[in-house]
């Protein structure tokens, strides 16, 4: 089995990075939580012609027909650079669902303009995520998925006494880029396709903890170089015993997060799959947060207000290791699937 990446994929992940940079993500996640998302799209659409939004679809529709783990090496570099919007949903979630559908007309009809950027989609699951849909007022297509069944969703009723700052009808959300709103179904796309709804989830979790990967290796980067500049005692910060001790914990933790990230993406169409995906979130989100609690111990409060940048990742990481299952959720399905795999060891 091969442990490491190509070295195409290597190039991929390295000319994507330069376009988020130049794309300067930060100010675009600024905007989009301020409502302004055109900064955002257009930085998605340099992503998109990139092939990133078409990598896990079919050539028939458009698409680069990409493996799981070409869409694992852009959600890394999407969540290094907290990129906004609903990348999850539109570039790997949508996509794994249509394609896995009995019948081939909702794909054909949204596939193409998905693969190229042109659509942005976004979707949500009855359970655990209750209906929310994440920016289902910027999104171009609303999805629902609940009961076996998919169906066009629509923002539910919306309350006209909104004074917090929030849209109409949002959910508050610990990271002001992530705008949630309760969806509800409307017109039905396909019915009796649960399985293909557990794919699409299960790929929706793998993206997730990817991203998550990314934005604690970014915090690391931040931290580190805050490290190198800060001075006290005449001395930079970064010099000091406990403050290297708490960075190489998170470079352990993340480095020992990163092969279950890539083994949940070559474990997709095995039986293992949601048990191989709770463990890369599991694994990521805590990696993730330990990167965020490191970040603000050393940079001070000063990471935690708006004006730094580093507040940006926190937040984000904060928001993301819940949005696709609570860590209680996943290890549950871990513990399920090895409790389903003892009777079988023992027999052997």
């Amino acid at each position: 089995m091969r442990f490491a990446l190509s070295t195409e994929q290597l190039d991929f992940a390295t000319e994507l990075r330069k376009i988020l940079d130049a794309g300067q993500s930060p100010a675009a996640v600024r905007a989009w939580a301020a409502g302004d998302t055109a900064k955002g799209r257009t930085l998605l659409r340099q992503v998109a012609e990139m092939g990133v939004s078409g990598l896990i679809v079919d050539e028939q529709y458009d698409g680069a027909e990409a493996t799981p783990v070409d869409l694992v090496v852009a959600m890394v570099e999407l969540g290094r650079a907290a990129a906004p919007g609903p990348v999850i949903e539109s570039t790997a979630v949508i996509p794994a669902l249509l394609q896995r559908l009995p019948e081939t007309e909702p794909a054909q009809r949204w596939l193409p303009a998905l693969a190229g950027g042109g659509l942005l989609g976004t979707i949500a699951f009855a359970d655990p995520q209750r209906g929310i849909a994440l920016d289902a007022d910027t999104a171009d297509l609303v999805l629902v998925a609940a009961g076996g069944q998919l169906s066009v969703g629509r923002r539910a009723a919306e309350s006209a006494d909104a004074t917090d700052g929030r849209a109409a009808g949002s959910i508050a959300s610990i990271d002001p880029a992530r705008k949630l709103f309760h969806v509800a179904a409307d017109e039905t796309v396909a019915d009796g396709v649960q399985d293909a709804l557990d794919y699409a989830f299960d790929i929706g979790v793998l993206a997730c903890a990817a991203q998550l990967l990314g934005a604690g290796r970014a915090l690391l980067d931040q931290t580190t170089t805050y490290a190198k500049q800060r001075k006290q005692f005449g001395r930079a910060i970064g010099e000091f015993q406990a403050v290297k001790q708490q960075l190489a914990d998170v470079l352990i933790a993340l480095d020992l997060a990163e092969p279950l990230l890539y083994r949940a993406a070559l474990t997709l169409d095995s039986e293992d799959r949601a048990r191989d995906v709770s463990a890369a979130i599991v694994a990521c989100g805590d990696a993730a947060h330990r990167a965020s609690r490191a970040g603000l111990q050393v940079h001070g409060a000063i990471g935690y207000t708006a004006e730094c940048d580093l507040s940006l990742w926190i937040t984000k990481v904060a928001a993301l290791r819940t949005a696709w299952g609570t860590a209680d959720f996943h290890r549950g399905r871990i513990a399920d699937a090895l409790r389903a795999a003892e009777p079988a060891a023992a027999a052997v």
